[in-house]
């Protein structure tokens, strides 16, 4: 139960991007989506390196110096091309996700790049790695895709039939790349890293990246005080904090029980989008995010109860 409690609290954090954004300044998504990496990437990157030299000093096991004890480690890819795919995956995410939001809306846009994530990963998963992550997946996948449908046709005036065609690839494109660092991820972690490590390697990685990319935004917006706020809030909240929480549930979990796990994070936009931002919550949109977190529920009492069984045998 506590990797998905950790998925959770991961998705929580998650939910508070796209307010932040609204309450920050005007900026680009690239200019955002660079800075939010610059910060929270630069501190999972240190963070991962400070635990790597303490655990060879230790001679600890879960860092990529000391694979686990029982994890095999003949895998078809090197660390480094594994490292690369997932940082490239980051760097996607942030333009696209904060592109999608741009063109269509907080709601629609999260609702869209989310509710797509779970079922990329999965297939991915099953393709890539043929292990199907099972009925009780799908049924609690099916749900939760469901409420985020009603929720964005409640959200954005009718459905997606008036929305931006670019901003809905956009928003599709968050979500796979949501996939591909999610599973180069867990590939990290089935080789013995840690989910900290994992996580430092592939936002620490594209951190550097982010730096030239932000140099050829309008980052004036980063020289105020909202703007600074919304910057580290980003970086250290839904980035740093989140993403160490996602590790250690990923660490735990399949990936595709993760993506459907972390679909709380519309469910969490929703709410601070009525107690924030004063968006008005109509009974479609209640609709929507109750049968978001009735799929929720029932992927995580499957989880909580396979947990106990296990305990108990």
């Amino acid at each position: 139960m506590r990797f998905v409690t950790a998925v959770l609290l991961a998705a929580v954090c998650f939910g508070t991007t796209g307010t932040a954004q609204a309450l920050g300044p005007e900026a680009s998504a690239a200019s955002v989506g660079a800075a939010r990496i610059l910060i929270g990437g630069g501190a999972l990157g240190l963070i991962a390196v400070i635990q790597i030299f303490a655990g060879r000093r230790r001679g600890a096991a879960g860092t990529p110096a000391a694979p686990a004890a029982g994890v095999a480690t003949r895998h078809p890819l090197p660390v480094w091309l594994l490292v690369a795919i997932g940082a490239a995956g980051v760097l996607a995410y942030q333009p696209a996700f904060f592109a999608g939001t741009a063109a269509n809306g907080v709601a629609v846009g999260t609702v869209v790049a989310l509710g797509s994530a779970p079922v990329i990963t999965g297939g991915l998963d099953w393709a890539l790695r043929r292990r199907y992550p099972g009925h009780r997946w799908a049924i609690a996948t099916a749900i939760a895709t469901l409420g985020v449908g009603i929720l964005a046709a409640a959200t954005g005036g009718g459905g997606t039939a008036g929305a931006d065609p670019l901003g809905l690839v956009a928003s599709l494109g968050a979500g796979a790349s949501y996939a591909v660092y999610t599973l180069a991820a867990k590939a990290l972690l089935d080789r013995g890293w840690s989910g900290s490590s994992s996580m430092g390697a592939l936002f620490g990685v594209a951190a550097v990246f982010s730096i030239p990319l932000l140099a050829t935004t309008d980052a004036s917006w980063l020289a105020t005080g909202p703007g600074l706020a919304m910057a580290l809030w980003l970086g250290l909240v839904t980035t740093t904090v989140a993403y160490l929480l996602f590790g250690y549930g990923l660490g735990g979990l399949a990936p595709a029980t993760v993506s459907t796990l972390t679909l709380a994070e519309p469910l969490t936009a929703g709410i601070l989008g009525v107690a924030l931002l004063g968006e008005a919550l109509t009974a479609g949109a209640l609709l929507g995010l109750l049968v978001l977190a009735a799929g929720i529920v029932v992927l995580a009492t499957a989880n909580a109860g396979r947990r106990t069984r296990v305990a108990i045998g």
